[in-house]
C-alpha cells in the first residue's frame, strides 16, 4: 500500500495559521526534472505490516502572503526521504515510485495553474483558496489510487508502461506552471 501525504501551509499576514507539512527533522527533496529519485533517497525502514515493495510519501504544499494590496503565494512539491522506503529495490519498482512523486509534481502545476488565474478577494480568499487546493489535492489522491490500481502497484508492466507515458505528457502540458 502506498503512503501519501499532502498538506497545507497558510502564512496569512498579521494571522498565521499554520499545518505543519513536515514532522522535526524530515529530510526532503524538491522535485526536479534533471534529479530522479534513487534507492538511497528513501532512508525510512520498510512497513513489517504491508505487502507492498515500496512506499513513497510526498508532500504537496503551499504558503500564502497577503498584504493590503497585494497577494502571493509559493508552492512546493517534495518527496520525504525520512517516510519512503524500499522492500525489493529493482530499477523497475523505482520507476513506479517516480511515477508517485511524478504525479505530485503534475498537481503541483494544476495548483500554480489555478492559482494564477485566482482573482483575490479580501472577504472571501480564506474560503477560496481551501477549497481551490482541496480540489486539487482529492483530484491528485484520486490520480495516485488510479495509477496503483490500474498498473496493480507496477505489477501490469504494459499497463504500467503506459501510465509513465501518460504522467511524462502531463508534465509537458502543464510545463508553463512548473516555475512556482
Amino acid at each position: 500500500m502506498k503512503k501519501f501525504a499532502a498538506y497545507i501551509l497558510f502564512t496569512l499576514l498579521f494571522q498565521p495559521f499554520t499545518i505543519l507539512a513536515q514532522g522535526t527533522g524530515e529530510e526532503l527533496l524538491d522535485w526536479s526534472a534533471s534529479r530522479k529519485l534513487t534507492w538511497a533517497d528513501y532512508k525510512a525502514r520498510p512497513n513489517p505490516n504491508s505487502d507492498a515493495a515500496a512506499s513513497t510519501t510526498t508532500y504537496l504544499s503551499i504558503s500564502y502572503n497577503i498584504s493590503t494590496n497585494d497577494f502571493s503565494y509559493t508552492i512546493e512539491s517534495k518527496f520525504s526521504r525520512t517516510r519512503s522506503w524500499g522492500l525489493h529495490k529493482t530499477p523497475y519498482i523505482l520507476s513506479h515510485e517516480q511515477g508517485h512523486f511524478d504525479i505530485a509534481e503534475v498537481f503541483a502545476r494544476k495548483l500554480n495553474k489555478k492559482m494564477s488565474e485566482y482573482k483575490f478577494d479580501r472577504k472571501t480568499y480564506q474560503k477560496e483558496l481551501k477549497r481551490i487546493y482541496q480540489d486539487i489535492l482529492d483530484e491528485k489522491e484520486e490520480m495516485q489510487n488510479e495509477y496503483d490500481n490500474e498498473t496493480n502497484h507496477s505489477i501490469h508492466k504494459e499497463k504500467q508502461a503506459e501510465w509513465l507515458k501518460k504522467i511524462a505528457k502531463m508534465l509537458e502540458e502543464y510545463k508553463e506552471y512548473g516555475d512556482y
